[in-house]
């Protein structure tokens, strides 16, 4: 799979997919969050076959359906890989204790031996987040570790304010 990345002032950013079977795709996700998705013929790579044109909502909805649930299942396929190695999901609650502060604050890594990977925010993903990255209610981190250290992580994050 080749991937090429290409800056489109004024307009966004145009990414050019080859897929292993020789599919060539393009999207070009636009400054204010719309993006169109084209297929080239392989035949004439300056021929679209078909474009798609996404408003800001329906990317955001792909996003999800392509993000989160993708980034969450690889950390499960490497858990399964690593003997004693887990992940898990943790849900920031109304009222946490953690809301509006820096994920340092949590001292996850330091308490439980457990690193938080990602935070998944609505249809975003912050993937490999540091400290300074601030927790909202709502926010579901990822975290991978022992089984131990990740039941001491939920009790951790879910204790008295």
């Amino acid at each position: 799979m080749d991937l090429e990345e290409t800056l489109l002032p004024g307009i966004g950013v145009r990414y050019r997919l080859r897929t292993s079977a020789g599919e060539v795709l393009g999207i070009v996700v636009r400054r204010e969050g719309g993006a169109e998705l084209a297929v080239y013929d392989r035949r004439d790579p300056d021929r679209a076959r078909g474009v798609l044109r996404l408003e800001p909502d329906e990317v955001d909805a792909l996003a999800e359906v392509l993000g989160a649930p993708r980034l969450t299942q690889r950390f499960a396929d490497l858990s399964r890989e690593v003997p004693g190695l887990e992940s898990g999901r943790f849900l920031i609650q109304e009222g946490s204790r953690f809301a509006g502060r820096p994920l340092g604050d949590t001292r996850a890594r330091t308490l439980t031996g457990c690193s938080v990977v990602a935070i998944v925010r609505d249809t975003d993903v912050v993937p490999s987040p540091g400290p300074a990255d601030t927790l909202r209610a709502g926010d579901v981190l990822v975290a991978i570790g022992s089984a131990s250290g990740l039941q001491e992580l939920a009790a951790h994050l879910a204790g008295p304010a």
